[in-house]
C-alpha cells in the first residue's frame, strides 16, 4: 500500500534536508504562536508587529536551520551510494531524525520554561546556566514533572518518527553521482555561511515593545548568538566620550567628597569630621525580593510579616533601585559598588581578584568580612570572587546533615542558613572581633520549596509561599540575634539582590528593578524612611558613610545621605542594555552604539520616547565607559 506521506520533492538523496527544515520551522512556528498565546496580555496588537513577529521570525527560524542541518548535509553527501539503499542507512536516518524530533520538541518546552522565568528568548542567561548544570536540572526536576514529561517527549517523537518513516527512506532510492552531489552540499552549505555574514542580530528588535521583539527571534539561533558574544566590549559595542572627559564627568559626583583626587581615574579620599562608629554589619541579600511584595509597598497578601515590622521599626528606603536581574548581578553592586559592565558579571569574569570591594574597606579597617551562602559556593564562581577579594567564605559545606532541616538544589533552607550565620557571627565575637557579614539566601527561587509547619503556605505552591517563608526565617534570625550580646551594637540591613521578574512591554521596564532595603538597628536608629532615588551600587558607600569611616574610595556609588536632590541617580540592566535614571529621564545605552532616552512609568514600568538630552547622555555613557574602562585596565584594584 502506498504510504499516505509521499511527496515527489522528497524523493532524492538531500529530501532529508529540506525535510529537518520544514520540521525545524513548523516546531519554531509552533512555539512562536504558544509563547505569543501566552504573553497576549502584553503584547502589542497591531498587523505590523503581527507580521514582523512572523516574517522575521521565518528568517531566525531558517537561520537557525542553516546550522542545525550540517551534519546531514555531510552524511548525506559523503556516505557512499553503494550503501545508500541499505538497511543500515535506513535505520541510521531514522534514529537521526528521532533524535532531531526529540531535540525540537525538547526545545519547545524549555523555551517555554524559560519565557515563564523571563519572558525572553533563550539569552546569555541560557548560556550560563550550561556551566552549571547539576543545579539548573536540579531545578527543572524539582520544579517539574521531569520523568513524565521525558516519558511523553520520547513516546511522541518515537510516534512521529515512525509515521514519517517513508518519507525520511524516500531519499534513498536516489542514487546521485558524488560529483553531482558535491556540487548541490557545497551549495546547500553557503547558506550558514552566508547567514552568519548577512543575518543581523538586531532585525528582531525593531519594536517599542519588548514581546515584539522576542517572539521576533528563534531559540536556537538566540542561544547561539548570545554564545558567541558572552563579552561585550564597551568601547567596541557602545558610544563612548574622550576617557579624560569621561573621567570629568564622573568627578562631578564627588566634588562633595574631597578634591584630594589621589588618582588619575576614579580614586578620591572620603574624610569623616566625626568618630568611626564601630559597629558590627550583617548585610541580608535576599533572592528575588521585589520591592511589591511587601506590605509597606501596598501589597495586601500579608507575605512579609516579619520585614514589613522591621520596615516600621528601622529605616526602610523606597526607591531603590537593583542594578540587574540575576543574583551575580546584584553581588557585584553590593560588593564593588560599579556599574553593571556589559556581557558577564564581574564575578564571574577571569582576573577578578584583589578589587576595590566593600569587604575589604571592612578588612582595612579591622572588621571580619565574611560571605555565607546556603548553597555550594562554587556556583556563579562565588567562592573564588569573595574569597580573593576581602572575604571569608562559609557555605553550606560548614554544616552537618544533622544541622539541615530541609534543602533543594540550590542550597539548605534559610533557616538553616541564618543558624550557620549566628554561629559564625558568634565565632567572632568572642575572638573580639568587630564583623561585616553579607549573607545570600536561596529559598526565593524556584522551584519554592522550604520546610512544612513554618507557615501557612504549603511548600512547593508557587512564589508567595517562598516568599513568606524567606521572611519567616529572617524574623526568626532577628528574633535570635537579639539573645546575642553583639546585638545592640550590630546594624542589619536587609535588601534584594533583584526583583523576582524583569519582563516587561519595554526593553528596561523600571518597575522590574525596585527593591526594598531596611536600615535596622533599634538601638541606633529610629523608625523613618527615606525617599530618594538611590542605586543598589550606593549602598556600600551610604553603609560606610553612616559608619562614619574615612577611606580611599573607588566606589562609583555615594553615600546617599549626603547627596543632594539634583545628585539622585540609579542604574539598571540586562546584560547588553544599560539603563541611568535620572531626572525622571530614563537613557538607555545599547550595542551598535544606539542610545534612546525616555520617560518612564515607576508605577507600570512603561516608558515613552522623549527628545535626547545630550548632556544626560554623557553623563550616563561617563559612568558605564569608565566603569568598563577602570576593570579592563586593571585599575579598580584594592591598592
Amino acid at each position: 500500500m502506498r504510504s499516505p506521506i509521499n511527496y515527489p520533492i522528497f524523493k532524492n538523496r538531500f529530501g532529508t534536508i529540506l525535510l529537518a527544515v520544514c520540521l525545524l520551522c513548523l516546531t519554531s512556528l509552533l512555539t512562536r504562536i504558544t509563547l505569543l498565546a501566552f504573553s497576549n496580555a502584553s503584547f502589542d496588537w497591531t498587523i505590523l508587529n503581527i507580521l514582523r513577529v512572523f516574517i522575521v521570525g521565518l528568517i531566525f527560524d531558517l537561520a537557525a536551520a542553516s546550522y542545525a542541518i550540517i551534519p546531514l548535509v555531510l552524511y548525506v553527501w559523503l556516505f557512499p551510494s553503494r550503501w545508500f539503499g541499505k538497511r543500515f542507512n535506513k535505520i541510521v536516518l531514522l534514529v537521526y531524525f528521532f533524535i532531531i524530533i526529540s531535540t525540537l520538541i525538547a526545545n519547545a518546552i524549555s523555551e517555554f520554561i524559560f519565557w515563564e522565568e523571563f519572558s525572553v528568548r533563550f539569552n546569555f542567561i541560557a548560556v550560563d546556566y550550561l556551566v552549571y548544570t547539576t543545579e539548573v536540572i536540579g531545578n527543572i526536576r524539582q520544579s517539574y514533572p521531569i520523568n513524565t514529561i521525558l516519558a511523553v517527549l520520547f513516546i511522541f517523537s518515537a510516534l512521529l518518527t515512525y509515521s514519517l518513516k517513508n518519507l525520511i527512506w524516500q531519499s534513498t532510492t536516489n542514487q546521485t553521482k558524488f560529483k553531482q552531489r558535491s556540487k548541490i552540499a557545497l551549495l546547500i552549505l553557503l547558506a550558514p555561511v552566508a547567514t552568519y555574514f548577512l543575518v543581523n542580530h538586531k532585525w528582531k528588535t525593531q519594536s517599542d515593545n519588548q514581546y515584539v521583539n522576542e517572539l521576533s527571534g528563534n531559540g536556537m539561533y538566540d542561544f547561539g548568538f548570545a554564545f558567541w558574544h558572552n563579552e561585550l566590549d564597551y568601547d567596541i559595542f557602545y558610544k563612548t566620550l574622550p576617557i579624560q572627559e569621561a573621567v570629568n564627568l564622573f568627578r562631578k559626583t564627588f566634588i562633595k567628597d574631597t578634591l584630594q583626587i589621589t588618582g588619575n581615574y576614579s580614586t578620591r579620599n572620603i574624610i569623616s569630621t566625626e568618630k568611626p562608629n564601630q559597629m558590627n554589619v550583617v548585610l541580608i541579600s535576599v533572592e528575588s525580593l521585589s520591592a511589591s511584595f511587601l506590605g509597606s509597598f501596598g501589597n495586601t497578601q500579608n507575605i512579609t510579616p516579619c520585614m514589613d515590622s522591621l520596615a516600621k521599626q528601622g529605616m526602610l528606603f523606597t526607591n531603590l533601585y537593583a542594578s540587574g536581574t540575576r543574583t551575580v548581578r546584584g553581588l557585584e553592586a553590593l560588593s564593588l559598588c560599579i556599574p553593571p559592565t556589559p556581557g558577564q558579571s564581574i564575578v564571574k569574569r577571569p582576573d577578578n581578584k584583589n578589587l576595590f570591594t566593600l569587604g575589604a574597606v571592612f578588612k582595612d579597617k579591622g572588621y571580619h568580612s565574611r560571605f555565607i551562602y546556603g548553597g555550594y559556593s562554587y556556583f556563579d564562581n562565588m567562592h573564588e570572587f569573595f574569597s580573593q577579594n576581602g572575604y571569608d567564605v562559609t557555605d553550606r559545606d560548614a554544616l552537618k546533615d544533622s544541622e539541615i532541616h530541609y534543602s533543594n538544589i540550590w542550597g539548605v533552607a534559610d533557616e538553616d542558613l541564618f543558624t550557620l550565620s549566628l554561629r559564625e557571627l558568634d565565632k567572632d565575637y568572642k575572638a573580639k572581633k568587630p564583623f561585616f557579614a553579607q549573607i545570600m539566601t536561596v529559598s526565593n527561587h524556584r522551584p519554592y520549596t522550604y520546610p512544612e509547619g513554618r507557615i501557612d503556605i504549603p511548600s512547593h505552591t508557587g512564589r508567595e509561599g517562598a516568599v513568606k517563608y524567606t521572611d519567616y526565617a529572617i524574623g526568626k534570625f532577628i528574633r535570635e540575634a537579639k539573645l546575642k550580646p553583639w546585638f545592640a551594637n550590630t546594624l542589619f540591613i536587609i535588601v534584594a539582590d533583584h526583583c523576582a521578574s524583569s519582563a516587561g512591554k519595554v526593553e528596561l521596564p523600571v518597575d522590574k528593578y525596585h527593591i526594598p532595603m531596611i536600615f535596622y538597628a533599634p538601638n541606633h536608629i529610629k523608625p523613618s524612611k527615606f525617599e530618594k532615588l538611590t542605586a543598589q551600587i550606593d549602598i556600600g558607600p551610604t553603609l560606610l558613610g553612616y559608619l562614619n569611616f574615612s577611606y580611599q574610595s573607588k566606589f562609583f556609588g555615594q553615600d546617599v545621605f549626603r547627596m543632594k536632590d539634583s545628585e539622585e541617580r540609579a542604574f539598571i540592566s540586562t546584560y547588553q542594555s544599560l539603563g541611568y535614571i535620572k531626572n525622571n529621564q530614563l537613557v538607555i545605552l545599547d550595542p551598535n552604539k544606539k542610545v534612546k532616552t525616555f520617560t518612564p512609568d515607576f508605577i507600570n514600568g512603561n516608558s515613552k520616547p522623549i527628545a535626547a538630552n545630550p548632556s544626560l547622555i554623557d553623563e550616563a555613557i561617563a559612568n558605564y565607559q569608565l566603569a568598563s574602562y577602570l576593570y579592563k585596565n586593571k585599575l579598580y584594584g584594592f591598592k
